[in-house]
């Protein structure tokens, strides 16, 4: 029982912190971290943990870990159309060489992923959560240039 439970830890933490599109590819990661599994017991794991594939905007698969946030249920179908709609990005703020991004719910990962994978000037790295990202600036990083480098991402900032 320790092994499943170790494996299961070890998937969370592959997921988390890799862009992962197969299960083979996870499989592989997963035996160089010295656990032995096989596709069915991959499969069940996945199952398990409520593990989705979902498209990233640059058109790849990947899989994502569920967000009790992310995946209620949204019975107003007006509601829907409108997320939908949306890019993500709710607020922005500045605060010394960091700032603040509010997102809707479960979108604060993949629009970090994309300010990281787009190597903005100015943009040291970021952090995500459910619903915020936290943007490291350079040293005495101009707030209006860096606003205007992530509408290059988020056309949605003013």
């Amino acid at each position: 029982m320790k092994e499943k439970q170790s494996r299961i830890e070890a998937i969370k933490m592959l997921i988390a912190t890799h862009k992962i599109s197969s299960q083979d590819e996870l499989a592989g990661l997963l035996r160089r971290s010295g656990f032995q599994i096989t596709q069915t017991t991959l499969s069940r794991d996945l199952k398990r943990l409520k593990v989705v594939k979902t498209t990233t905007t640059d058109g790849q698969y990947q899989y994502i870990l569920p967000d009790n946030e992310t995946y209620k249920r949204i019975d107003s179908t007006s509601r829907v159309r409108e997320m939908m709609q949306q890019g993500g990005f709710v607020s922005l703020q500045f605060t010394g060489n960091m700032a603040v991004m509010k997102t809707i719910p479960g979108y604060a990962a993949m629009i970090a992923s994309n300010i990281d994978n787009s190597h903005l000037e100015q943009i040291v790295g970021t952090i995500a959560g459910n619903d915020t990202i936290f943007i490291a600036l350079s040293d005495n990083a101009d707030h209006e240039k860096v606003k205007q480098n992530l509408t290059i991402i988020i056309p949605e900032i003013h």
